[in-house]
């Protein structure tokens, strides 16, 4: 019997986890590291010319995050779907439409500067040193929308290191140029963007040799000015959901800045602006889970494996779960670590920092579920229900308890609407997820309100890379497909099909081989880790070749390179 083991999708998961763990360790260690050397070099006081800025910055991740990542999820499904000319003609649109609007972003930024500071930070005191940060951090904006659009494509591309390779060129240079720029030429705050725009030109250099890579499968096409426009506005709508917690975090930064101003102080923006990077340790793990867990859901919740998507759900959860209640424990035991790493040091403005601190920690657990909830709903298409999550918990509830309670409450009641938010949040989605299952008679269940696979029609089996395993397997599907017409049919298929693959491959650890019985037909889907193969097409190159059996077998043969895999599926039709 061999059975599912899910060896080649833990391995998948590893294989892109790990690099893009590093990724988002890389971009939020060298944001943490950047605001730790401005306050230091600096002063703790620059944090309060710099959280102004931050709804800017937020704005800008909506930007990116809704055209590269809702661009590449649909890459994704469009090479689930075998349509290699739609994957391209998303890639490219994305690609130079986010550049383009990077572009338009620095322009206008940068002609309207006076009326922008003076929305973003109402303190005509602080707006000088504001200006010294603004006016050459939004000159950085193309470059950093290029290299994060792409490195969302990279790595559903299958080439996972890119990104994290072209990000670390890019922190490095950064953190670098911030010692120069502040510490030796001492051009305070507008050295420390400059040395952000450094670091993203680098990084785009390094990511461009993406174009030269001989196993990248997404080509640039020419698009059309009426198919560009609308096919960025799909993009747009597929990944707004995922992508518009950042919208929301823009208003809620915005109105809980001007709270703190009105109700704290200058040394209120301080301590806000520290829990926010805070933040930055713990979306290491948020981000890394998350753009993981995303493409790979969004595939097999295409294919109605729904076994798998369940496997990958339960695998990030357990991650972010873990990270966050350690990282919640350590900031609510030790808020004095973050004290030192930014140098606060004032006396009077000690006890105002670590408070908020402790009380912001309680909320980490519950962004890790709501963060990843968000994701996994924009990869199974349930963007209504990622949109209402996002704008409850980024924005709604966070809001409108900051206002009741910064009135009973004060400082306290501000920290404290953050834990409130994400409690609430779930309990919506917990609702929410019951409301379904009773609504569709069972067919979604579970917290992640994920589908069914009927086991009675479903077979799904695991085989290392051994012929006499593959001849074995195919002669128990046989058996289980018994009082089908086309069981020998399938069973041929089957062995030809994973003979070929092990033999055209010096090791295969695992193939993962799915047989689904339908009324009208059956289908096989094969997944394996060897080299490119497609089977509908000839190559005279192999040396071992039964595919042309296979070819007359099948009623019906699709093939794709999808996250790094072959993924093949045979269609034979029942026979009467």
């Amino acid at each position: 019997m061999y059975e599912r083991n899910y060896k080649l999708l833990s391995g998948k998961f590893k294989e892109f986890f790990i690099p893009t763990l590093l990724t988002s360790m890389t971009g939020n260690i060298c944001l943490l590291v950047d605001s730790i050397i401005v306050s230091n070099l600096i002063g703790a006081v620059a944090l309060s010319a710099i959280q102004p800025v931050e709804p800017l910055s937020t704005f800008v991740n909506l930007i990116y995050w809704m055209i590269g990542l809702g661009g590449s999820v649909m890459c994704s499904v469009a090479k689930a779907e075998f349509d290699n000319e739609k994957s391209n003609r998303i890639f490219s649109v994305s690609i130079m439409s986010l550049v383009l609007i990077g572009v338009l972003f620095s322009l206008f930024g940068t002609l309207f500067s006076g009326p922008i500071i003076g929305i973003l930070c109402p303190s005509a005191q602080i707006q000088p040193i504001v200006f010294q940060y603004y006016s050459i951090y939004i000159l950085e904006i193309p470059f950093l929308c290029f290299i994060m659009c792409l490195s969302y494509f990279v790595r559903a591309d299958g080439i996972a290191d890119l990104p994290l390779r072209s990000l670390i060129v890019a922190n490095v240079a950064n953190i670098i140029f911030d010692l120069i720029f502040i510490g030796v030429f001492g051009w305070g705050l507008s050295g420390a963007a400059g040395a952000t725009i450094v670091g993203y030109i680098l990084g785009s250099i390094y990511m461009l040799t993406y174009f030269f890579n001989p196993k990248r499968t997404l080509n640039f096409v020419f698009v059309k000015v009426k198919t560009f426009l609308s096919t960025t506005a799909e993009i747009c709508k597929s990944g707004f959901s995922g992508a518009s917690t950042q919208l929301y975090f823009t208003i809620k930064i915005f109105i809980i800045n001007t709270l703190i101003t009105l109700y704290i102080g200058q040394y209120g923006l301080v301590a806000f602006n520290i829990c926010c990077n805070s933040l930055f340790i713990l979306y290491i793990f948020l981000i890394g889970t998350a753009q993981t867990m995303s493409p790979i859901v969004s595939v097999y919740y295409q294919e109605e494996d729904y076994k798998s998507v369940d496997y990958i759900t339960k695998k990030s959860l357990k991650i972010v779960l873990a990270s966050s209640l350690i990282l919640s424990v350590f900031f609510i035991i030790c808020p004095q670590a973050l004290l030192m790493l930014y140098h606060v040091n004032n006396p009077s403005d000690i006890p105002i920092v670590l408070n908020a601190i402790r009380i912001f920690s309680l909320s980490y657990v519950g962004i890790a579920i709501t963060f990843l909830y968000t994701f996994y709903a924009q990869a199974i298409q349930k963007d209504k229900l990622s949109n209402t999550i996002s704008i409850l918990e980024g924005c709604v509830f966070p809001v409108i308890f900051a206002f009741l309670l910064s009135f009973l409450m004060g400082a306290n009641g501000i920290w404290i609407s953050f834990t409130i938010a994400e409690v609430l949040t779930i309990l919506y989605i917990f609702i929410y997820s019951r409301y379904l299952n009773k609504k569709t008679d069972g067919e979604y269940s579970g917290f992640f309100i994920n589908k069914h696979t009927d086991d009675k029609k479903v077979f799904a089996y695991t085989i290392e890379g051994d012929v006499k395993q593959a001849v074995e397997l195919s002669r128990q599907v046989k058996n289980y497909l018994a009082e089908n017409k086309s069981a020998v049919l399938v069973s041929m298929a089957i062995e030809e099909m994973l003979v070929n693959i092990i033999n055209i491959n010096e090791s295969v650890d695992a193939i993962d081989v799915i047989v689904k019985n339908n009324d009208e037909n059956i289908l096989i889907s094969i997944k394996d880790t060897g080299i490119d193969f497609n089977p509908v097409v000839e190559n005279d190159n192999l040396e071992f070749d039964n595919i042309s059996v296979l070819n007359k077998i099948a009623d019906k043969i699709d093939y794709s390179r999808v996250l790094g895999l072959n993924s093949t599926v045979i269609t034979i039709n029942s026979r009467d």
